[in-house]
């Protein structure tokens, strides 16, 4: 059984950072595709980070997130620099780990796996 347990949410001012985790359980890390969502109330889940073949970012997070791993503690990381007002939202991660069809390293109907979320809050 695969499980993701993010944390490392919290509220934090305009240009601070935060580190998420993800923690995998039943799926190492490094064999599968693995990506950070968020969701707004009233819009959609917008993916933001992915591992998958490559490494991929959203237009509006370029530059400023990167999604580090480490194998060892079997986590997936979300390092959020010069946080925006903007980037509000609660976070998922994601895990492909069986097939079905293959939307794209950052639409989550790619994902077979999610966890419960992390809330971001940034005050400006």
């Amino acid at each position: 059984q695969v499980e993701l347990v993010e944390s490392g949410g919290g509220s934090v001012q305009a240009g601070g950072s935060l580190r998420l985790s993800c923690a995998a359980s039943g799926v190492a890390v490094d064999t599968i595709y693995v990506s950070w969502f968020r969701q707004v109330p009233g819009k959609e889940r917008e993916g933001v980070a992915a591992i998958a073949g490559g490494t991929s970012y959203a237009d509006s997070v370029m530059g400023r997130f990167t999604i580090p791993r480490d194998n060892i503690k079997n986590t997936l990381y979300l390092q959020i620099n010069s946080l925006k007002p903007e980037d509000t939202g609660l976070y998922y991660c994601a895990a492909r780990w069986y097939g079905g069809p293959y939307y794209g390293p950052l639409r989550g109907a790619t994902y077979n796996y999610w966890g419960q979320g992390t809330q971001v809050t940034v005050s400006s």
